[in-house]
C-alpha cells in the first residue's frame, strides 16, 4: 500500500490534539457570567448539564465546568476580537467560527445551506469554511481505534497509511487493509469532539435562553430553535451509525443505476465514531482536463449527474445533501459520492410539490407556482397571507427569470428570490425544503464546467417529462382536482357556517357593520347624497316624461301654446336638472 503503510501493531503512545490552552481563568469572572446567564453560582462539585440542568461530578461527556468556564473565556476574547456589536462582514464572521473552532466551524457550514436564517452573501462566504485541519498523530488514531473494538485491532487491519486521505474538524480518514485483503477507508472520528460540540453547545443553550428572555417577542429568530436545530444536526453528523446506514440506503437507491454509486459499508466495523467502508479510487469531478485526458465526455458526466439527483430528490426523497466536487469522484466509468456524511429528506408531500413548482416555472404558471410554493407551509401560517401581493411579487420573479432560456436560467438567484419572497411575506419554509434549495446551489456550481450549453433545471425538467407518464398525469390531475376540491368545499362549508352565524346575530339586533371605502372619510353620508341625486333625476325625468304627455294632450287652459300644467312641469324640471348639474360640477372640483 505504499511506503507509507506501517502495521498496526509499531509501539506507539498517546497524545491528545486536545490539550490545555494554556488560558487563565479569572474565577470571579467567570462566576459574575454565570450568574447573569443562569441565574446562580455553581458549587465546586457541579458541572453544567447539556440541557441547562446540572449533576454532582463529571457530567455526560467527561468536561467538568472549569473547562466549561475555560472554553466561555476563550469564546468571549475571540469574539471581543472581531468586535461583532460593531458589525460583521461576511468574510470577518467566516474568520470568526474558524478560531472559534470545531463546533462553530460545522455550525457555519450548516448555516450556509439556510438562507431562510442568513442572508445570501453570508451564506456564499460561509460556503469557503475549511475543513482541513492539523491531522492526529498515528499514535492518537490508532488509540482511538483500540477504544472502539472489543477485539484487537491487529486482528481486524493488517495495515494503516500514516498519511490520511482527508483531515476535518470533526474527522479524519484513513486508507487500510483488512487482514482478509481487503482495501478500506476508515473515518474516525476525533477524539472528544462530540463532547466539546456538547461542551459549546450547552453554552450556545444558556446564551440564547438568557438572549430570548432580553429580545422577547420581538426577535426575528427563534433563537433557542436554531441551536437546537444545530444539536441535532451535530448529534446525526458525530453519530457515524447514521452515515453507514446512509451508504446503505443510498447503494439500495441506485443498485439498477449503473452510473451512480457510493463505497459499501462494513456494518461489523462500523461504530458509533468509526465507519470502514470499500476504498475507492478515483478522478475529482473538479479535475477536468485529467477526465477528458482519460476520455470521459464532461457533458455526459455533468447529465447523468443532475438526473440521478432530480431522482434523489423527487423520486426517493433521500438526497446527498452536499454534493461539491470534494465528494464526488468518477471511477470506471461511474459517479461515485465519497462522504455521505450530511443528506437530507423529502417526504412525498413535499417531492409532489416540488415537481409542481419546477414544472410551473417551465410552463410560466405563476398559480401554480404559488400553490406548490404554499403547499411547504403550515395552513395556520396562512390566515394573514395576501395572496394578491404574493400573486404580484411572484409574478415579478417570472419576469426576471421565467422568460429567460433554460439553459441560461441562474437557479442560484432564482431560488434564493423564492426563499427571499416567501420569508418577506412570513412564510417560514421546512428545513430540508431549505437544504435543498442550498444544495441545488452547490450542485449548480459543481457542474458548472461541464455543462456547458444546458442549466440543471433544463435536465430536471427533461427527467420529469421522461419519467412521467399518461397514466402519471391522469393521475397527477386527479390528485390536483381532489385537493382543489376539499378546499373548496371546507371554503363552502366554512362561508355557509359564517352566513348562519351573521342570520342570527340579525335576528338578535346583534349585527353591527362597519364599512370602510377607499378615499370616503364617510361612506354612510357619501352613499346618502348619491342615493339623493338619483331621486332628483328619477322625478326630473318624471316632471318631463310627464309635460310631454299632457302637451300631446292639449289640456286646457293654454299659455305660449303649451298647456299651463305641462308647462309648469317643464319649468320646474328644468331648474331642478341645472341645480343637480351645478352641484355635481361643483362637487367634482371640490374633489381635485
Amino acid at each position: 500500500m505504499g511506503k507509507e503503510d506501517k502495521d498496526v501493531r509499531a509501539d506507539e503512545t498517546q497524545t491528545s490534539p486536545w490539550a490545555d490552552d494554556g488560558i487563565d481563568v479569572d474565577a470571579e469572572r467567570l462566576r459574575s457570567w454565570y450568574e447573569t446567564v443562569v441565574g446562580e453560582a455553581p458549587t465546586r462539585e457541579e458541572t453544567i448539564g447539556l440541557l441547562g440542568g446540572r449533576s454532582k461530578g463529571n457530567d455526560q461527556d467527561g468536561l467538568g465546568v472549569v473547562a466549561r468556564y475555560k472554553r466561555v473565556m476563550q469564546i468571549l476574547s475571540i469574539v471581543r476580537t472581531y468586535d461583532i456589536f460593531h458589525g460583521l462582514t461576511p468574510t470577518s464572521f467566516r474568520h470568526m467560527l474558524e478560531e472559534l473552532g470545531p463546533t462553530f466551524v460545522k455550525a457555519g457550514q450548516i448555516l450556509s445551506m439556510r438562507s431562510e436564517i442568513l442572508p445570501e452573501s453570508f451564506c456564499r462566504e460561509l460556503a469557503k469554511l475549511r475543513t482541513d485541519v492539523e491531522p492526529m498523530t498515528r499514535e492518537v488514531v490508532l488509540e482511538t481505534l483500540r477504544g472502539e473494538y472489543d477485539t484487537p485491532i491487529e486482528k481486524i487491519f493488517d495495515a494503516i497509511d500514516d498519511i490520511p486521505l482527508g483531515s476535518a474538524s470533526v474527522a479524519q480518514v484513513h486508507k487500510a487493509r483488512l487482514v482478509t485483503g481487503e482495501t478500506v477507508a476508515i473515518k474516525l472520528q476525533r477524539p472528544n469532539v462530540r463532547a466539546i460540540m456538547a461542551q459549546d453547545i450547552g453554552i450556545m443553550r444558556s446564551i440564547a435562553r438568557h438572549a430570548s428572555r432580553i429580545v422577547g417577542d420581538t426577535q426575528v429568530l427563534d433563537i433557542q430553535s436554531v441551536v437546537e436545530e444545530l444539536w441535532q444536526s451535530f448529534r446525526e453528523e458525530t453519530d457515524f451509525l447514521v452515515e453507514a446506514r446512509a451508504l446503505n440506503e443510498f447503494r439500495h437507491n441506485n443498485e439498477d443505476c449503473a452510473f451512480v454509486t457510493c463505497p459499501k459499508p462494513y456494518p461489523g466495523l462500523c461504530t458509533e465514531h468509526v465507519v470502514v467502508m470499500d476504498y475507492i479510487e478515483g478522478i475529482s469531478i473538479s479535475r477536468t482536463h485529467e477526465l477528458t485526458e482519460k476520455g470521459y465526455e464532461l457533458s455526459e458526466i455533468g447529465e447523468k449527474l443532475v438526473d440521478n439527483y432530480t431522482r434523489q430528490m423527487l423520486d426517493d426523497g433521500f438526497f446527498h445533501a452536499d454534493p461539491h466536487p470534494g465528494n464526488i469522484l468518477i471511477s470506471g466509468g461511474q459517479i461515485v459520492y465519497i462522504d455521505l456524511g450530511i443528506m437530507g429528506r423529502l417526504s412525498s408531500h413535499d417531492r409532489k410539490a416540488l415537481r409542481d413548482m419546477v414544472i410551473a416555472v417551465g410552463e410560466y404558471d405563476i398559480p401554480r407556482l404559488k400553490d406548490g410554493l404554499l403547499r411547504f407551509v403550515d395552513m395556520s401560517d396562512l390566515s394573514d397571507l395576501d395572496h394578491a401581493s404574493l400573486l404580484a411579487d411572484l409574478d415579478l420573479v417570472m419576469q426576471d427569470f421565467g422568460t429567460a432560456n433554460l439553459a441560461e436560467l441562474d437557479l442560484a438567484r432564482f431560488l434564493n428570490a423564492l426563499l427571499t419572497l416567501a420569508r418577506r411575506h412570513g412564510l417560514v419554509m421546512p428545513g430540508s425544503v431549505t437544504m435543498l434549495a442550498r444544495s441545488l446551489v452547490t450542485l449548480e456550481g459543481t457542474v458548472d464546467d461541464l455543462l456547458s450549453d444546458k442549466s440543471i433545471i433544463e435536465v430536471i425538467g427533461n427527467h420529469l417529462r421522461a419519467e412521467i407518464s399518461v397514466l402519471d398525469m391522469a393521475k397527477s390531475e386527479a390528485e390536483q382536482y381532489a385537493r382543489e376540491t376539499r378546499l373548496a368545499t371546507h371554503s363552502v362549508l366554512n362561508a355557509a357556517s359564517q352566513a348562519s352565524l351573521a342570520m342570527n346575530m340579525l335576528t338578535r339586533g346583534q349585527l353591527h357593520v362597519n364599512m370602510d371605502i377607499p378615499g370616503s372619510d364617510d361612506p354612510i353620508s357619501d352613499f346618502s347624497h348619491a342615493f339623493d341625486r338619483l331621486t332628483m333625476g328619477i322625478v326630473i325625468a318624471g316632471l318631463f316624461i310627464g309635460s310631454s304627455v299632457i302637451y300631446y294632450a292639449g289640456m286646457k287652459p293654454l299659455m305660449f301654446g303649451i298647456p299651463i300644467v305641462g308647462f309648469v312641469g317643464f319649468f320646474v324640471a328644468l331648474i331642478l336638472g341645472v341645480r343637480l348639474v351645478v352641484d355635481i360640477l361643483r362637487e367634482d372640483k371640490r374633489k381635485r
